[in-house]
């Protein structure tokens, strides 16, 4: 049977964060040599090597990436249990709630849900990161145990993360943005993002014999929305992204046809029954009609034509 202690636990998740004895160490507050120890046992008890040692500091084999990952998770139920303990009491949730989001979730979906969640239990800190939604995204930050819930882009086909607790919040159409009173929208260059990836959109896309490669990446939605506002082409956007809006920006309906994404959350099935996520869970729900209906006032809405 493995028996590792936290302290072990807290050791692994620092080295395989900082790539290096010394620097964990360091961050711990320990000495170089208590963290040699605790690896050496850590590797004693699971059986295999957790790190390449060598001139290039501390590089975690593949087991020593899983194990890490099953550290921080273990390591957030450990410290989420005195919060449960009085929350079963009060009925209130304490500590602190790690969410990561995408930048438009972030500025338009969670504020009104910690707002919610601020009136309903004020002893609860949320902590926001901002992740890109590319590759492993929010999901992958829940999954390696450095969240505890994703605002995430899901999957149109239903493949969601694997070993996660995931559900749909709404889903959100795309548009054609341009520059207001351009007579040919559909004829100016394409501005893109590389965040504006998700599969179904993609394939939507190559069926449209209109649409151009991109002459530019900005690199971020609000910088999409500032080119385009400047005149410098076009771009097809999603609903969360269109309201930061200026006014020198149209956009319009791209008709029953349109791509759509998924916009959901996703937790891990352990923390999905704290009281911190499931409170969460509930002010997302309760705010997300609302970012849904939102944008009448903040952008004009015209229709496809030809």
């Amino acid at each position: 049977m493995t028996d590792l202690a936290a302290h072990e636990l807290r050791v692994l998740v620092a080295v395989e964060s900082e790539r290096s004895f010394t620097a964990a160490a360091a961050v711990l507050g320990l000495t170089q040599s208590a963290v040699s120890h605790a690896i050496r046992s850590c590797e004693r008890k699971t059986g295999v090597v957790l790190f390449d040692r060598g001139r290039h500091g501390a590089r975690p084999t593949a087991a020593g990436e899983r194990a890490a990952t099953q550290a921080r998770r273990v390591l957030r139920l450990l410290e989420t249990l005195g919060d449960e303990a009085r929350g079963a009491a009060s009925g209130q949730a304490s500590g602190r709630v790690r969410i990561a989001a995408f930048r438009s979730a972030a500025a338009h979906l969670l504020p009104a849900a910690l707002a919610r969640l601020a009136a309903d239990h004020p002893l609860l800190t949320p902590e926001v990161r901002i992740v890109p939604d590319v590759g492993r995204g929010t999901a992958g930050e829940v999954a390696d145990g450095r969240a505890d819930l994703g605002i995430a882009t899901l999957d149109a086909a239903g493949a969601d993360p694997a070993g996660l607790v995931v559900a749909a919040l709404f889903e959100e159409p795309y548009s054609l943005v341009h520059p207001v009173g351009s007579t040919d929208p559909r004829s100016l260059p394409l501005v893109d993002w590389t965040e504006n990836c998700s599969s179904y959109t993609r394939r939507w896309w190559a069926e449209q014999d209109w649409i151009p490669a991109a002459t530019v990446d900005a690199g971020d939605d609000s910088v999409v929305l500032s080119m385009v506002a400047r005149g410098l082409g076009m771009a097809i956007m999603p609903h969360m992204a269109l309201l930061d809006a200026p006014a020198a920006v149209a956009v319009t309906d791209l008709g029953p046809a349109r791509p759509t994404r998924r916009i959901g959350y996703v937790t891990t099935p352990e923390l999905a029954r704290t009281l911190a996520v499931r409170a969460l869970i509930r002010a997302l729900r309760s705010t997300a009609p609302a970012v849904l209906g939102a944008g009448t006032g903040a952008y004009r809405l015209s229709v496809a034509g030809g």
